[in-house]
């Protein structure tokens, strides 16, 4: 368990007032526990900053300006959505006889056996939410995972840890190693560009196809002359009148 040591103050400007303390580079807070009186208070920006981003679950000590001390822990946070700076903060106070839930963080130690034969690690719960004693809060849960092969993974309840309650689902995945994903380019067959070809429709041209001897008879009849005509003119009787001689 680690800890931390902040000072702060206790505030008398409360509701719109409290803004006044944020020009000042300072976050109005407040105190508060089971049994306990809620204590208004300020931090500095600086000083609260490592309490929040810090990767180790951490006990403040917190001294007071007028003179108390107090066991606690960072329950919350609240920042400004535009610039993203802290605007207000709760600290949690503990008994050192009674449990408290508080989430921890997870780190993985070493390089997977499953990742040196070419999987992939994947850390899904990066942070446990366990009940313990504050004596037995723990800085962070360290997993070792150099022996864990490709498709084998830690759940929840694979987790021993000391004098410590784990809260989560005991089914729950906490980190798993699994094999590479390949993508594979389709083969090219070499049928495929000549049957794509046989496949495409014959283009048929308009209008009705003539018949052979329609077609001999065309071509004959646009070649040859046409037929002449008789000299005279066919007389009836079978004979021309003769003349008159003189």
């Amino acid at each position: 368990m680690s800890e931390i040591a902040v000072t702060a103050e206790v505030r008398t400007d409360i509701g719109k007032k409290s803004k006044l303390l944020v020009r000042q580079g300072k976050v109005p807070g407040i105190y508060y526990g089971h049994g306990q009186n809620n204590i208004p208070i300020a931090i500095g920006e600086l000083v609260l900053q490592p309490l929040y981003k810090s990767s180790a679950a951490s006990v403040i000590n917190l001294t007071l300006d007028d003179g108390s001390k107090h066991m606690c822990i960072l329950r919350d946070v609240q920042f400004d959505p535009v610039t993203d700076r802290p605007v207000h903060f709760d600290l949690f106070g503990l008994n050192e006889n009674e449990e408290v839930t508080i989430e921890v963080p997870v780190s993985v130690k070493g390089t997977a056996q499953g990742v040196r034969d070419g999987g992939i690690l994947q850390h899904i719960i990066h942070r446990l939410r366990i009940s313990c004693l504050p004596k037995n809060i723990p800085d962070r849960i360290e997993l070792n995972v150099e022996a864990l092969e490709i498709n084998k993974s830690i759940h929840v309840r694979d987790l021993l840890i000391p004098n410590v309650r784990v809260l989560e689902n005991e089914s729950s995945t906490v980190v798993a190693v699994v094999p590479p994903t390949v993508l594979k380019e389709a083969e090219a067959v070499p049928g495929a560009v000549v049957a794509e070809a046989a496949a495409e429709p014959e283009v048929i041209t308009k209008g009705k196809k003539p018949e052979d001897g329609a077609e001999e008879g065309a071509k004959e009849g646009s070649g040859g002359k046409a037929p002449a005509a008789s000299g005279k003119a066919p007389v009836a009787g079978g004979k021309a009148p003769a003349t008159d001689k003189k």
